[in-house]
């Protein structure tokens, strides 16, 4: 079992990056059409409601990409190869795969709303008659149009994705601008502020915090597969918090903001419908913002498909990155797919995110109390792919991480049955405190671990 990743030179095909790169990438991430899609979403709380959640719980989400930024940075490996040492060599492959499934499902998400946009293209260029928009025929060739651009943009290398996200970032803040200056000539703020949803449509705040904190946590897992080739600290650490928060800000908020102007002016608010390109038809935006609503999919999914593929390399490491992309791509292409098959979409993204949110916030704590406190930030790439080394533990796995994971997610599931919570802070947070906690107890028994590091 080899180490892939793990120094900066074994991928030589991307270059170094600035904190202008970083900041470039880690905007670009964010300002999507998932990030609109999830403001539209949380909109169900009213305007002060949603800001609350994306002002809050956004920024604090991303203090643990900082922190992850700086684990990858300074150990100069991927996250799924810094898991090693808390999870252990063979252990590692539990996150791995976690990361390899919810960063497809992340691609998948982009693709399906993205493809709506191409149905309304094509029923624009075609007629309404042939393309419905939003229908299943225009969906299905959108999907396809979508796969096809992602295969295009990660086979043509780290440089031209750069490329892209920068375009992409300009094309965002002139649809922004363009986006407010619409809604607020439409509908005042005021009427916005005053809108409630109807009572069909209730969603309690701990859920909103428990649905944003796992949209956003999902990055913190991608962290190092882009800071691990930072030229500096502040690069791999203010430049994706500040980046992350900004591209949060600007899209939630606008698609909170957005879909309740829609809500407004047609006097119906229907959560499954607060896409980007389903609200850009209804304030008439036209065909330049549904192609910029498609721009901004490719590059965020440059972003989900290089940690998907990083993940995929450190399970089989035989397979090089760029094949590792090419076969992610494919299967995120084909689970664009599943909404049709569950018919509906809302339904699966908020259950996509609850599992989600269940699984790598445990994941998460583990991974920075076992670098920043039981290991006190000091981690042997030596060893991290050696057996019966430091990182082997029993058979290659940590159980204590295993252990405190597992229960955590029972945590969880407790957490959620407790109405004070769901109405209040959510699951989330709550239970990577816990996590934190179990894992630093667990491993606070060091004498019993050997020299060779079995216990």
């Amino acid at each position: 079992m080899e180490s892939q990743g793990i120094k900066v030179d074994n991928d030589r095909h991307i270059a170094q990056m600035g904190f202008w790169d970083q900041l470039a990438t880690w905007i670009g991430a964010n300002a999507n059409n998932g990030t609109w899609y999830i403001g539209g979403v949380i909109a169900a709380l009213g305007l002060s409601g949603a800001l609350g959640v994306i002002l809050i719980s956004g920024p604090l989400a991303y203090v643990f990409l900082a922190l992850v930024g700086y684990m990858g940075y300074k150990v100069r490996a991927s996250t799924m190869n810094l898991m090693r040492p808390a999870f252990g060599v063979r252990g590692s492959i539990g996150p791995s795969l976690i990361n390899v499934v919810q960063f497809m499902g992340w691609a998948a998400v982009n693709t399906y709303i993205a493809a709506i946009s191409v149905s309304y293209l094509l029923a624009d260029i075609f007629g309404s008659t042939n393309f419905k928009p939003g229908g299943i025929k225009g969906m299905v060739v959108g999907v396809v149009i979508m796969g096809i651009l992602h295969l295009i943009s990660i086979s043509l290398g780290q440089k031209s994705i750069r490329l892209i996200e920068r375009i992409g970032i300009i094309l965002v803040i002139a649809l922004v601008i363009w986006e407010t200056i619409v809604v607020l000539r439409e509908v005042s703020l005021q009427q916005i502020l005053a809108w409630h949803a109807p009572t069909a449509a209730h969603l309690s705040f701990g859920t909103a915090i428990d649905v944003f904190a796992a949209f956003n946590l999902a990055w913190v897992t991608a962290a190092a597969d882009f800071t691990r080739f930072s030229k500096n600290k502040s690069s791999a650490t203010k430049a994706p918090f500040i980046g992350a928060t900004l591209g949060l800000y600007w899209f939630a908020i606008v698609g909170s903001l957005t879909t309740i102007a829609a809500a407004v002016s047609t006097n119906a608010f229907n959560p499954d419908s607060s896409d980007p390109s389903t609200v850009a038809s209804k304030l008439g935006l036209g065909v330049l913002a549904l192609i910029v609503i498609m721009l901004t999919s490719t590059t965020a999914n440059a972003v989900n498909l290089m940690a998907a593929g990083s993940a995929f390399n450190n399970i089989l490491p035989k397979i090089k990155l760029t094949p590792s992309l090419w076969i992610v791509t494919i299967i995120a292409t084909l689970m664009s797919f599943i909404p049709f098959i569950f018919g509906g979409f809302i339904n699966t993204f908020i259950w996509f995110l609850d599992m989600v949110g269940m699984i790598l916030g445990p994941e998460i704590a583990i991974l920075l109390v076992d670098f920043f406190f039981v290991r006190s930030k000091n981690y042997d790439t030596n060893q991290f792919s050696k057996i019966d080394g430091k990182y082997w533990y029993q058979a290659g796995f940590n159980v204590r991480a295993y252990i405190t994971w597992v229960i955590s997610i029972a945590v969880y599931f407790g957490l959620q049955q407790v109405t004070l919570v769901t109405d209040t802070v959510g699951s989330t947070w709550l239970t990577m405190l816990f996590a934190a906690g179990l894992y630093a107890v667990l491993s606070l028994k060091k004498s019993n671990v050997t020299l060779n590091g079995k216990i």
